[in-house]
């Protein structure tokens, strides 16, 4: 099929370079130019694994990029991945009513059915009530007859985004019952349908918009419940991850997202909570649960902070911050646990210096001046303490680098540190 797809940011990129990969003919359409040629050239604007090696692979060929809108005209199918951050009411629309007008306007030269998929997260009723009108007028076709739009939730985990899309647990579309729609989606992904037998739920907008919210408000909750009983576990001297690895063999329950620490971040999940939040108040319901769950999240920094406190005078002293990127396997910062540990350790009157194997950049944009080192090791070197914020792979490894600080406190907000000799170790939950 030949798809075009609005937007070239993690979801957009990652959906366009799978879709090539899958044999479709792929253009990317967005309004920087830098980006554009990034992807033209065979580089993903983003570091994501396997995302480079597909970007490299049809790059300028079986996925163009490029700031054109007319474009879509040549394709059958437009998917829409543009951003939709928080703001005090909800959700700012403004990039993706935009987006649409500029989809509607080139779809008005086009004679035949053409579908208009939402993969961007939006409020219940978002897309029949406020994106349909705009596209329809833009296009000149107030009847609808000949645009379809669908609403197809992406469920992309930042780190593993090409294989959650390549072999997803469910895929959802929400039409209405436009059978043409229906049709088209299905056509889109038979590749992995075939390959994997993958579950497609076929329902309306509505409820396609709310599932995605629905998802990740759970996982949430879940990843807050967990870290609510792990400190209750530290209380008492018991091993939440002990306690965890018991509850998650109830298929209630399940083993995923039971790794009490520090808490959630990134774009998906504080931005889908508040959103939804948000969207409830306005409809006169008080959503205690998530707020709750929000509630217990924030606390998680000043937690792991205060076991620091506890072994450690940190004012005027080095303290490293291992972990910078909201989760390993991505560069991604946005409401990462590093930002809220940083700022109480300026408030402390720490000197701080961070590491991560690909967050230096994005941090130090947010915070120039504090001290970035350029490895492990060379962070750990005559600090007073250690936390870790994020469970990379290669901090699992560090054992003797520990004896260069000058003195060995290590806060672990992630069980990704060995407890050894040496060091006075505190877990955050364990």
């Amino acid at each position: 099929m030949d798809v075009s797809i609005v937007g070239s940011g993690y979801v957009g990129t990652t959906v366009a370079a799978c879709l090539a990969d899958m044999g479709h003919q792929v253009y990317n359409i967005d309004i920087d130019e830098t980006v554009v040629e990034q992807i033209n050239d065979g580089e993903s604007p983003i570091h994501e694994p396997g995302l480079d090696a597909l970007v490299s692979a049809y790059g300028g060929s079986g996925l163009q990029a490029t700031t054109d809108y007319d474009t879509i005209r040549e394709t059958d199918v437009t998917m829409v991945a543009l951003p939709t951050p928080n703001n005090e009411d909800g959700i700012d629309l403004s990039v993706m009513k935009a987006g649409i007008e500029s989809i509607g306007n080139a779809l008005r030269e086009k004679e035949g059915y053409h579908l208009v998929v939402v993969k961007s997260t939006v409020i219940p009723g978002t897309t029949e009530d406020e994106l349909r009108p705009i596209l329809e007028s833009a296009a000149g076709r107030t009847d609808g007859d000949e645009i379809g739009l669908a609403v197809n939730p992406e469920f992309l985990r930042e780190g593993s985004a090409v294989d959650d899309f390549m072999g997803p647990d469910k895929i959802v579309v929400g039409t209405d019952g436009d059978e043409r729609a229906l049709e088209l989606l299905a056509e889109l992904y038979e590749p992995i349908v075939a390959d994997w037998d993958i579950p497609v739920v076929e329902t309306g907008r509505r409820e396609a918009e709310m599932i995605k919210y629905a998802n990740n408000a759970f996982l949430a909750a879940k990843v807050s419940l967990i870290n609510d009983l792990g400190n209750i576990c530290k209380e008492f001297g018991v091993d939440s991850y002990e306690v965890a690895d018991a509850i998650g063999l109830d298929d209630r329950i399940g083993e995923q997202f039971l790794r009490s620490g520090v808490g959630w971040g990134g774009s998906c999940f504080p931005k889908d909570v508040g959103a939804i939040k948000s969207a409830a108040r306005s409809v006169g319901y008080e959503p205690a649960m998530l707020d709750a769950a929000v509630e217990i999240n924030d606390r998680q920094p000043g937690r792991l902070l205060g076991l620091l406190d506890d072994h450690v005078d940190v004012a005027g002293e080095r303290v490293a911050v291992l972990g910078l990127s909201f989760k390993p396997g991505t560069d991604d910062i946005r409401n990462s646990r590093a930002i809220p540990v940083i700022e109480g350790l300026q408030e402390r009157g720490a000197t701080v210096v961070g590491y991560d194997p690909v967050a230096i950049e994005e941090m130090r944009e947010l915070f120039p001046d504090i001290e970035y080192a350029e490895s492990a090791p060379a962070a750990l070197d005559d600090a007073v303490g250690a936390v870790v914020v994020t469970d990379w792979d290669e901090f699992a490894s560090l054992d003797e680098e520990f004896d260069a600080m000058a003195s060995p406190v290590v806060v672990d907000g992630r069980r990704i540190i060995s407890r050894r000799g040496g060091i006075t170790y505190e877990g955050l939950t364990w």
